[in-house]
């Protein structure tokens, strides 16, 4: 164990924040921190880190256990180049090399040879420092921060570019960086997501993977979560509970237990009933009384369960169109933008949009995503192209920075000015079907957080009844629980919706096409994300084989005289080579597959073994028979798939 958090109580002022929190941590364990915005999960972090103080409990880690925090969007501030930076993590192996070099300048010196003990005892010092920096990664180090700079997106910056010129998102993304090359055993990440754009964030998926340290993740990003944890802890009413699994599993879980728990509590709540009943009608009958008064201290004496809880006040709202747009909603012609006259963003962009479509915009960061919507909703001017809109088309616009927002009004004043003929009673519903009661209404949007600022944002949007939407990052901000209320209503949206997002869950549920930006225009990709991955792999794999069929023909074109006996090596081996990387595609596509098999028979058993603790089956010895059988089958091919699993892995 690295680390145990005991009964760990936060206050802020007389409102408990954290109530006998516990937390254990292992070596190598991947651990999911999730909860409503607000539910404490970055102030336990910083607890843990050392950062905030505690009102109660004990926090165990040995000595040797180190730490590494990243809070959210907590940007990298230094004096240093991108490369000095990253360097100086490494201060240990530098200072080693230095001595290194110094030594071999020593030894070098035909003056110290004189002395044959003094020089003997110079060359086992530097065979052991030697051992000492190989040991430790000293040879490794510059391919290491080459590795994770690139991955983080810095690969075309040059090592010089001084961090101070840096944007605020590319600071966060290179203080990910650097506590990454820290490696500490226990690695605590607020939000990594932030900031990342897809193809990063793949790329810190499969990093963190392979990490030989533990993890803690605060996460609002389930497809993050799901590829990543292997357990999840949940705070919720200032209290932690652990479930093992990934994201969706929990998910699962935590429905299966609210059902068992709502069973249980209403079968005892109707063994109440009855036993009241029969003391109330038989406490003053002679004959009776007795077994009256004993079912009476019976009723008096019982545990009984409290009812359980659903889940924590969720905002609800629907998207509504006041009228139907035209079937032809959008037609974008060869557009190209370009900012101060210099090189364009991107050019040749052409793509069109019909009632009721649901389509994504994606790409990296900065190649002019956003600057596109803005194009459209006509807040910037195309350097070249046409954009057309259809007939009765009403536009609402939701914009990641919230620059939409005033921050000096109320938030009841934020609506009210965007909407002057409503009556204070419609704009106070509104905002409470968005958790805005009471005196919350009158907090400045100054005051506010990131996802409180997105709630005022949406409900903005709700009222405007337009039938399309374009949605620059509606997720950003959102917690888990928001999220899939957003999605619930963009899902029964009659509109038309175009939208920006990184979140590959919401892709995946929300997406019907996909429109890839790159400089030179766009490709589109009809379904979800999962379907836009797997056509890309295809379409590389289609290329690779014809760049290697092309590369064998002309290799064959080219020779006059048979083949030598080298060049008959050096074809087997490109043969060879081609073949291992078809089989390792075939493994990994094999792996995943598993995965999912193994996902799904996890979840049948545990639907089978809480059938068979219903009372009316486990009464039922036939039934009860036909579900064990059932039961010890699935859990046959579990094992079957787990052990295929773990043969894949090791190869």
């Amino acid at each position: 164990m690295l680390l145990q958090v005991s009964g760990i109580i936060k206050r802020f002022g007389v409102d408990p924040i954290l109530d006998g929190v516990n937390l254990q941590i292992l070596e190598r364990e991947r651990i999911g921190l999730v909860g409503v915005n607000g539910a404490g999960k970055s102030t336990l972090l910083k607890i843990i880190a050392g950062e905030m103080s505690y009102d109660g409990g004990q926090i165990f880690k040995s000595k040797e256990t180190t730490l590494g925090y990243l809070a959210q969007n907590s940007g990298l501030q230094s004096e240093r180049s991108i490369w000095d930076e990253m360097l100086h993590v490494f201060a240990h192996l530098t200072q080693t090399e230095a001595e290194l070099r110094q030594m071999e300048h020593d030894i070098a010196d035909p003056a110290l040879m004189q002395d044959e003990k003094q020089y003997a005892d110079l060359l086992e010092r530097y065979a052991r420092r030697s051992d000492w920096f190989k040991d430790h990664g000293g040879y490794e180090m510059e391919t290491r921060i080459r590795s994770v700079l690139h991955g983080m997106g810095f690969g075309d910056f040059s090592p010089d570019t001084p961090i101070g010129t840096l944007s605020g998102g590319q600071k966060t993304r290179l203080a990910l960086a650097r506590i990454l090359l820290q490696a500490p055993d226990l690695l605590m990440l607020d939000e990594p997501t932030n900031y990342l754009d897809i193809a990063t964030l793949t790329w810190l998926e499969d990093y963190l993977r392979g990490y030989s340290g533990s993890l803690l993740v605060v996460s609002h990003d389930r497809y993050f979560l799901d590829r990543l944890v292997t357990t999840i802890v949940e705070i919720e009413r200032h209290r932690s509970k652990r479930y093992t699994g990934n994201y969706s599993r929990y998910m699962e879980l935590k429905a299966a237990e609210y059902e068992i728990q709502m069973k249980q509590y209403e079968k005892q709540q109707d063994e109440i009933a009855k036993m009241e009943d029969f003391v109330q009608k038989n406490i003053v009958r002679a004959s009776t009384t007795k077994r009256a008064q004993s079912r009476r201290k019976a009723l008096e004496k019982m545990d009984r369960l409290d009812k359980p809880l659903g889940d924590l006040k969720k905002a609800h709202f629907s998207f509504e169109t006041a009228v139907m747009s035209g079937k032809e909603v959008l037609r974008v012609d060869q557009l190209s933008v370009a900012y101060d006259e210099g090189s364009p963003l991107f050019r040749n962009v052409s793509f069109d949009l019909r009632r009721g479509e649901t389509v994504a915009l994606i790409g990296p960061n900065g190649i002019g995503k956003s600057t596109m919507l803005k194009c459209l909703t006509g807040s910037l001017r195309p350097a070249k192209g046409d954009i057309q809109w259809g007939t009765k088309v009403q536009i609402g616009y939701y914009d990641q920075e919230q620059t939409g927002l005033n921050p000096s009004n109320t938030v009841l004043e934020e609506l009210w000015s965007a909407y002057p003929g409503m009556e204070e009673a419609r704009i106070r519903t509104v905002l409470g079907n968005f958790l805005f009661s009471g005196d919350d209404v009158l907090k400045k949007i100054s005051s506010l957080s990131g996802g409180e600022k997105a709630r005022v944002s949406l409900s903005k949007l709700m009222l405007k009844e337009a039938n399309v939407l374009i949605l620059d990052e509606p997720t950003n901000h959102l917690d888990l629980f928001a999220k899939e209320v957003l999605e619930a209503a963009l899902m029964d949206y009659e509109g038309t919706l175009l939208f920006i997002s990184h979140d590959r869950y919401f892709l995946n549920k929300m997406a019907e096409r996909i429109v890839e930006l790159h400089p030179g225009g766009t490709e589109q990709y009809l379904g979800n994300y999962d379907d836009y991955v797997e056509k890309k792999l295809e379409l590389e794999e289609i290329a690779r084989e014809a760049a290697e069929a092309r590369q064998a023909s002309s290799k064959s074109a080219s020779a006059a005289a048979p083949p030598s006996a080298s060049e008959k090596s050096g074809a087997a081996s490109f043969e060879a080579d081609k073949q291992a990387k078809r089989e390792e595609r075939n493994r990994q596509r094999r792996q995943e597959a598993l995965e999912k098999q193994i996902a799904e028979l996890e979840s049948e058993i545990m639907g089978l073994e809480e059938q068979m603790a219903l009372p009316e089956v486990y009464q039922d010895y036939m039934k009860l028979q036909e579900l064990q059988q059932s039961t010890e089958e699935h859990k046959t091919q579990l094992a079957q798939a787990y052990e295929e699993w773990e043969m894949l892995a090791m190869d």
